[in-house]
């Protein structure tokens, strides 16, 4: 499974001793590491709260490594350099071996979910603007991130809401999230995909240009149809209380699940359970840092759908308090069964493209497998009828 299997014999050695010691004291351990969107965000901030809820009741120390694209916050994880990601779409581009993970240093992860709240985004352009009906984007200038198909691949899917591509745009490209403000504030480019609850969004909110939501009418069936089948995680919502929304006028954006408390399925049941638990019992503690930190209540985020499969010892605290139910349970076994559908395709196309290469070798073709992969494991996974 590329690179989670290149790496796994150099970090094992240490996961292996640090999950030990956690199942055998069976308690939270005295520190960790989280990896969350960059600082501003609403992920970041989120990530922040239940951490400083889970010093103060626990003693538990956790060091954030903010990043702004999704390989960044996928990295640590996969190297067991950091314990849990709070992470966004790229979970579900992880777990599909698709975008940037569909390189054969990648290819699909195998990860799981501990809690996953629920809550919008959205694109913001300039007060006023033209560009604030989502049927109406062509032309605009919309901020894109490098290395991190979470906002891309999410932005492109609002742009097929009125059947437009990147091609009838202006996409400008950032190398993070957090710098597409200034370019926002500098008028470089009209908008960018955000959360409604974000500093970054207060921040523009309160800039002299101001911000207006762009709107996507829940009641264009086919317009949401052409979104998700870009990005089947999105749903509409209609909500007042976020940056740039006055109450009782509610604006029409979008639903999906942000942050997900995200770690890989090998990581030990005891010691998800454990961190299950102490997500809940600390609850009272971080429920009102913001807007989204409500969203933590299990009712929210202990339910299914979601990007990627449930972790077995979230699973199991989850069926101790009542909230897990048999569409759940069946929700996650399908899940699981598409998780482990893609890593044997993943093999199975592994194999035969290095059996290609080698007959072609003998034809005195050279194939150069970076460039000749991705195209070749997009066709086989429509052969394979995954997409």
């Amino acid at each position: 499974m590329g690179l989670k299997k290149q790496l796994w014999q150099v970090a094992g050695g240490a996961a292996a001793l640090l999950a030990s010691g956690i199942v055998q004291a069976a308690d939270l351990p005295k520190t960790m590491v989280w990896t969350s969107y960059d600082f501003g965000s609403a992920g970041f901030a989120q990530a922040s709260a239940v951490a400083n809820a889970f010093q103060k009741k626990f003693g538990t120390r956790i060091r954030i490594v903010p990043s702004g694209t999704g390989i960044g916050r996928m990295l640590p994880v996969t190297q067991r350099k950091a314990h849990y990601g709070f992470l966004a779409t790229e979970a579900f581009f992880a777990a599909e071996g698709t975008y940037d993970f569909a390189v054969q240093s990648w290819g699909p992860q195998d990860l799981r979910i501990v809690l996953a709240p629920p809550t919008g985004t959205g694109l913001t352009v300039p007060k006023g603007s033209k560009f604030a009906d989502g049927a109406n984007l062509k032309g605009v200038r919309l901020g894109y991130v490098k290395g991190n198909p979470s906002v891309n691949v999410k932005t492109d899917a609002l742009l097929a809401y009125a059947g437009l591509t990147r091609d009838d745009i202006k996409a400008v490209w950032f190398g993070g999230y957090g710098v597409m403000k200034g370019a926002r504030l500098t008028g470089k480019i009209d908008g960018f995909l955000m959360s409604p609850y974000s500093g970054i969004t207060r921040e523009l909110e309160a800039s002299p240009a101001g911000i207006d939501w762009v709107q996507f009418d829940p009641k264009n069936k086919e317009g949401w149809a052409r979104i998700q089948k870009i990005a089947p995680m999105y749903s509409p919502l209609s909500i007042d209380d976020g940056a740039g929304m006055e109450k009782g006028k509610p604006v029409n954006i979008i639903e999906f699940r942000y942050p997900m408390m995200s770690t890989y399925a090998d990581r030990s049941a005891e010691e998800v359970y454990t961190v299950t638990k102490a997500m809940h019992d600390a609850f009272d503690l971080y429920k009102d840092v913001n807007a989204t930190t409500k969203n933590w209540i299990l009712s929210k985020a202990g339910r299914t759908p979601a990007d990627v499969a449930w972790h077995r010892g979230s699973v199991k605290y989850l069926k101790e308090k009542g909230v897990w139910t048999s569409e759940d349970e069946a929700w996650n076994q399908a899940r699981l069964a598409r998780h482990a559908k893609v890593i044997e395709e993943w093999d199975n196309a592994t194999d035969a493209f290095n059996q290609w290469r080698a007959a072609e070798k003998k034809k005195g073709n050279k194939i150069k497998a970076a460039k000749a992969w991705p195209g070749y494991w997009a066709d086989h996974r429509k052969k394979a009828g995954l997409d």
